[in-house]
């Protein structure tokens, strides 16, 4: 990729995304269906989730918004699809003009993908195609998106680590469709795989934050950090307590600034060495979810990113 693709533009650069999809819980909990191999969920202690995960929703939307990321604020006023928040499960977008759709593991998760959002994504923007990797598929097979994958589009690189949200077949499929490399890797917390890829770490423009300390394979380890030490990256390791508080779960987005947009709790479990580092590349912004975070994921986890090109005026439009 030449350098000019990380000039920011309406569309943001290569890594960074400048708008992005937020989806509105209005029945929000966290869900018994995935709990057996989420090992970052935890159950609600009582009381009402449904009204804070709404408000925290809004906070993002609106804090996104004031930095100068558009956001496209889609509601959800079911009961029946609990995880629709972590819309980047369902689909990525990308800058050739592809959308693609995923099929997702748990049963009761296979009704968030939303052909509202799929029409609005093709008004607002340039869409060339649409791969619908779920199509056929058995149900429970599943690639999970921008959580079973971290993509580092500037190098055509999907890092991923195994699990069953991961199938490998399809993991080939989008590897060729999309002509991307994977760099596959197993990660355990306390003998535990890691479910998704995007809980571990973050590839930005510059800077990526890794847990190499859940890898399992010294090899692998030396050469998921070699990949991103080749694509011009900061390395920057983050220990197993900070993976534990979301800190990898995070997403480099375009607005007024370069922006790494996390949750609060993840920013205090930054390391300073990490901080230090990550500041000299991007603007921390922290916003504030726990309830979301119950469900075993965070503020990374809740946006779709929009890497395709606005559409003539479009940028006016909401």
């Amino acid at each position: 990729m030449t350098a000019t693709l990380d000039t920011p533009t309406s569309t943001g650069t290569a890594q960074a995304p400048a708008a992005v999809v937020l989806v509105r819980p209005h029945h929000f909990r966290p869900n018994p269906e995935t709990v057996a191999d989420n090992s970052f969920q935890r159950p609600a202690r009582g009381g009402d989730t449904a009204g804070p995960a709404h408000a925290e929703v809004t906070t993002l939307a609106a804090t996104l918004e004031a930095h100068g990321v558009r956001v496209h604020l889609v509601e959800d006023t079911g009961h029946t699809t609990p995880d629709s928040v972590f819309c980047n499960n369902w689909f990525s977008t990308h800058p050739d003009g592809t959308v693609v759709v995923y099929p997702m593991h748990a049963e009761n998760r296979r009704g968030e993908r939303r052909a509202d959002v799929l029409e609005l994504l093709a008004r607002d923007y340039v869409v060339t195609r649409t791969l619908d990797l779920g199509a056929g598929v058995t149900p429970g097979t599943a690639l999970e998106g921008t959580g079973a994958m971290v993509l580092d589009h500037r190098s055509r690189t999907a890092f991923v680590c195994r699990s069953r949200r991961t199938d490998p077949a399809l993991l080939q499929r989008f590897c060729r469709e999309l002509e991307f490399e994977p760099v596959v890797v197993d990660a355990e917390d306390d003998g535990v795989p890691v479910y998704h890829t995007n809980v571990l770490m973050s590839v930005g423009t510059d800077v990526a934050l890794v847990g190499t300390g859940l890898l399992t394979d010294a090899g692998q380890r030396r050469r998921l950090v070699a990949a991103l030490e080749g694509s011009g990256r900061e390395v920057v390791d983050l220990p197993r307590e900070a993976i534990r508080n979301f800190a990898g779960n995070c997403l480099e987005l375009q607005g007024s600034q370069r922006l790494l947009a996390l949750s609060e709790r993840a920013e205090r479990a930054l390391p300073d060495r990490v901080r230090a580092v990550v500041e000299n590349h991007v603007r921390l912004l922290p916003v504030p979810v726990p309830t979301l975070e119950l469900a075993g994921g965070s503020v990374r986890c809740t946006l779709g990113g929009i890497h395709l090109t606005p559409r003539s005026g479009s940028d006016r439009q909401r």
